[in-house]
């Protein structure tokens, strides 16, 4: 089938290297304009880009693309069927129903959950057990269009954001080259999507990786996994920011590591409070349960197990992550 393809990050790349390998003619790719990336805001060229260009197909990147120019464009490419993937701008009209089968869309949820622009990292943040990829034919609305195609991927106790999205990417190639040739075929029938089963997943801000101890110890565990690795969970530490990467709340349910009531237990620890340090994890008393961090980041230095942290930065109990160390108050009113 003649297709032309539209995408940005990697989630997409993957897709479009599927649909190259199932034989389709890509004519052309549709990604967004090069931009400056990095502390040397050097010009930083789109996965999509980077495959296109390694196939030798035709790279289009319109600022607008709902502007005329844009639109004309894309109409010489006389495509059958246009496929879309974390492309990062909304279609007219126009061009939805431009090309012969119109438009479909890759996305990473089981839809009508999860619309919008962060669906990987929701999923995990919310708790669920599954997610997945559909294929749905675009409509005007933000991931409104009717079903085509789904597969279910589940998620993990140990999944990050990193990790299912590279998941999802492969769940998402492999089934949108299966579902091409049936579209050709009239062997595919549309599904509605029920609104009233829908949420969204809003896109994600950095300021929402700050880590609010008086959550429970689960909760703080998925915001650690699911923003992993944008943008990072983190908290502040003798003044700085400290980035948390991996952590085990398998003791969700305890307040003190020798158990609730034991000689030396604190009743009153703070969230936020270190209340023990083993060679190989800090434990975090939390708004419900202990929180073992394994894997941190000091601001300024490299990823680190938190046994090489320790070798550079001795942690004692009492201590606490959140706030100032002027304010370093362990209890309530002092």
């Amino acid at each position: 089938m003649r297709i032309v393809f539209m995408g940005t990050p990697d989630f997409a790349a993957g897709a479009l290297e599927a649909v190259i390998a199932a034989g389709h003619e890509v004519c052309c790719v549709v990604t967004q304009p090069d931009k400056p990336k990095g502390r040397g805001r050097e010009i930083q060229i789109s996965p999509v880009k980077e495959c296109a260009l390694r196939h030798g197909i035709v790279v289009f990147q319109p600022v607008k693309i709902k502007m005329p120019d844009a639109v004309e464009e894309l109409r010489k490419y006389k495509a059958e069927l246009f496929v879309v993937a974390a492309f990062g701008q909304l279609l007219s009209s126009e061009i939805l129903h431009m090309p012969k089968y119109g438009c479909i869309n890759i996305h990473a949820s089981l839809l009508p959950k999860y619309r919008g622009a962060a669906p990987i990292q929701w999923a995990i943040l919310n708790g669920e057990t599954e997610t997945g990829v559909t294929i749905m034919q675009m409509d005007e609305g933000l991931d409104t269009g009717d079903m085509l195609a789904k597969r279910i991927v589940p998620i993990s106790e140990t999944d990050t954001g990193n990790s299912l999205h590279d998941k999802l990417m492969e769940a998402g190639a492999a089934l949108v080259t299966e579902i091409i040739p049936l579209i050709g075929e009239g062997k595919i029938t549309p599904e509605r999507q029920n609104d009233a089963d829908s949420c969204y997943a809003k896109r994600l801000r950095k300021s929402q990786g700050e880590i609010d101890w008086r959550q429970d110890a689960q909760t703080l565990a998925r915001l650690v996994r699911g923003l992993n690795a944008w943008p990072g969970a983190y908290t502040c530490f003798r003044g700085k920011n400290l980035k948390i990467w991996e952590t085990d709340a398998g003791r969700a349910d305890e307040s003190c590591p020798q158990g609730r009531g034991a000689v030396g237990c604190r009743a009153d620890w703070l969230p936020g409070c270190i209340i023990n340090v083993t060679k190989d994890t800090i434990e975090v008393q939390t708004g419900s349960g202990i929180l073992a961090l394994k894997s941190v980041q000091p601001e300024g230095k490299k990823r680190m197990p938190v046994r090489d942290f320790l070798l550079g930065y001795p942690v004692k109990p009492g201590e606490r992550f959140g706030e100032q160390p002027s304010g370093a108050n362990r209890r309530e009113g002092r």
